[in-house]
């Protein structure tokens, strides 16, 4: 009876095993090289430890959207969700994310600074897990701005120095802020001025002296397309797209880094899981966001690491074999004079802008 007892117990236990190593996660991402750099520096190491299957959904585009779906309907088929931060402030202030203990539920720094001190600023949400900074910076055609190259944010709006066409996104986000700097209006005192009709107006008045000039942009391939064919001098976007553009493909093109707008990417679980999965979820993001974890990433993608413990370790690009430090947005060669997006700011303002914004590019 004992021998008979401890086959089956050991018979479940090898089932549960089993089962747990078929586990699966759907983790959400933005696709492309992103998501690949996420696959090599924390998916596979993580299926290769756990067992545990992870499936990629390229819908972060949609997150807001389609979390709030899931949990009207009741049924999260979601694990872990990359966002950028205004989004996980969206979801954390809706219920639709979990909130998260940094000392708790992330890995301490190898020489033990707790969390919360390494990622320090950046953990600006309850809910989020920070993993890398961005920026949306300028880059520009090395072959058409004569023997002084820009240097200053404000060479975007002089096109008598450098003329030619620009290529802005298609939102205020961003135009409107690097209007005023370029207007006058200190720094400091950007987002003061911005949350006035007049400060609004102010801020198109800039943008007006140079819309003739523009190509609008939607998608992030968009600028460093145009570039590559020469149909403009500069333009803003991503500084991973520009990173491509230059170094992958080799196009004449460098990049402008003068108020760099930083902003963050990172994770949120979200809320409604089981107690199972939220489980998992909070094992792979304790994982996934240690300090060797995070400095693997940009051996794929040119975006700093959320983690100051993880700058030292910035090695080089897997394929190119290049040094990754030099192109992160936060070099300090790269981070002289940066702009930190204020994400409550465009919470609160943003439907409003928006509509004027929309109304000053029809005219």
């Amino acid at each position: 009876m004992t021998l008979t007892k401890t086959l089956l117990t050991t018979t479940a236990l090898t089932v549960a095993a089993g089962a747990a190593s078929a586990q699966e996660m759907t983790i959400v991402s933005w696709g492309g090289a992103y998501s690949k750099s996420q696959q090599n520096a924390y998916h596979e190491p993580y299926m290769e430890k756990t067992g545990v299957k992870i499936i990629n959904d390229d819908s972060s585009n949609e997150a807001v959207a389609k979390l709030r779906a899931m949990n009207e309907a009741g049924n999260i088929t979601w694990d872990v969700v990359d966002v950028v931060a205004a989004d996980a402030l969206r979801l954390c202030d809706e219920g639709l994310a979990m909130e998260i203990d940094p000392d708790e539920h992330l890995a301490a720094a190898p020489d033990g600074t707790p969390a919360s001190e390494d990622f320090g600023d950046l953990l600006v949400g309850d809910c989020f897990i920070p993993q890398i900074v961005y920026s949306t910076t300028f880059g520009y055609r090395t072959d058409m701005v004569g023997d002084t190259p820009p240097d200053d944010i404000c060479d975007v709006f002089d096109l008598e120095a450098y003329p030619g066409k620009r290529s802005l996104e298609k939102r205020p986000i961003n135009n409107m802020e690097w209007a005023l700097l370029c207007d006058g209006v200190a720094k400091d005192d950007v987002y003061d001025v911005l949350a006035t009709d007049e400060g609004q107006d102010q801020a198109l008045a800039k943008l007006d002296t140079i819309k003739d000039s523009v190509i609008w942009w939607s998608a992030g391939a968009d600028t460093p397309q145009l570039l590559a064919d020469g149909e403009v001098v500069m333009g803003s976007t991503y500084n991973g797209r520009l990173f491509s553009v230059i170094e992958e493909q080799k196009q004449p093109v460098a990049m402008l880094w003068d108020a760099q707008v930083f902003d963050l990417d990172g994770w949120i679980i979200p809320a409604g899981l089981s107690e199972e999965r939220k489980q998992q979820a909070l094992d792979y993001i304790m994982f996934a966001t240690d300090t060797q974890r995070l400095a693997d990433q940009a051996k794929y993608i040119s975006y700093g690491p959320a983690r100051k413990s993880s700058a030292p370790l910035v090695g080089q690009h897997a394929e190119l074999g290049i040094d990754m430090a030099p192109h992160m947005p936060t070099d300090p060669n790269n981070a002289k004079n940066t702009f930190l997006y204020n994400y409550e700011f465009w919470a609160d303002y943003r439907d409003d802008i928006d509509a004027k914004f929309q109304a000053w590019l029809a005219q």
